[in-house]
């Protein structure tokens, strides 16, 4: 109660009271000041969240999607942790995996730079250098964009915006975009120079907890200008429409 009532008063002073006041002992108030630094960022965090954890039918193949990412640290420096990829669930073949770890320094109270490594395995294994910021824009719209280099110099691009429109409290309706550009032709990737391919999807999702929230939306995929003349040189789709249906986690 001592340090409560301590914390009520003190940190309700202004700055210069609390340095000359003689009514208290500066050894507390050192005490306090700890506490309180520990209250408001001084403290080690962590989060872990599944934005997508999915089931979906594309090509009369079902298909496993997820999208997860958390982090540990501070208010202002974090490691950040990402993970991407789609299984086969006839062929138990693994495509498109991808793993990020970013150093993430605060910019803003919105904002995050970060910067670190991705590894991505798909027809043989690429690396990159990553440079991005993410956060929280105008209007509650969640954004994540990055540059990346990879290790054979090809440069690209990305874009991802989602944004939470509430029906309820509970029921949630999820509008998500990603929007990918090459700035040289990646064969290994899959990828030609250009605007090369866009995700766009809608989720339902329904929050019985705010930690477990099934969902059920669609997903649809279309590739553009190079990218598009690939995959109909290799006897592939340029664009794909699925339903899906997933939980959203976090922890």
């Amino acid at each position: 109660m001592r340090l409560l009532f301590s914390l009520l008063v003190i940190g309700s002073m202004p700055l210069w009271a609390q340095e000359q006041d003689p009514h208290f002992d500066p050894a507390a108030i050192a005490r306090v000041r700890d506490k309180v630094a520990d209250m408001h960022g001084g403290s080690l965090n962590s989060l872990i969240m599944a934005d997508r954890l999915e089931t979906r039918r594309e090509d009369g193949e079902d298909n496993l999607v997820w999208e997860a990412q958390g982090w540990i640290g501070y208010d202002i420096n974090k490691l950040w942790l990402k993970t991407e990829g789609q299984r086969n669930l006839d062929t138990h073949d693994t495509d498109d995996l991808e793993w990020q770890a970013l150093w993430s320094h605060a910019v803003s109270p919105f904002w995050d730079i970060q910067a670190g490594w991705r590894h991505e395995v798909g027809d043989g294994t690429r690396d990159y250098a990553v440079v991005g910021l993410m956060g929280l824009a105008p209007y509650w719209f969640e954004v994540d964009a990055a540059a990346f280099v990879s290790d054979k110099g090809d440069m690209s691009t990305r874009l991802e915006a989602e944004y939470d429109l509430r029906f309820t409290q509970r029921l949630i309706l999820q509008p998500r975009v990603a929007l990918n550009h090459a700035f040289s032709d990646d064969l290994a990737a899959g990828s030609g120079s250009g605007f090369s391919k866009v995700e766009a999807g809608l989720r339902l999702r329904y929050e019985f907890r705010r930690e477990l929230a099934p969902y059920v939306g669609i997903s649809w995929e279309k590739a553009y200008g190079d990218t598009a003349q690939l995959r109909r040189s290799q006897g592939q789709g340029t664009s794909d429409l699925s339903m899906v249906a997933g939980f959203r986690l976090w922890y």
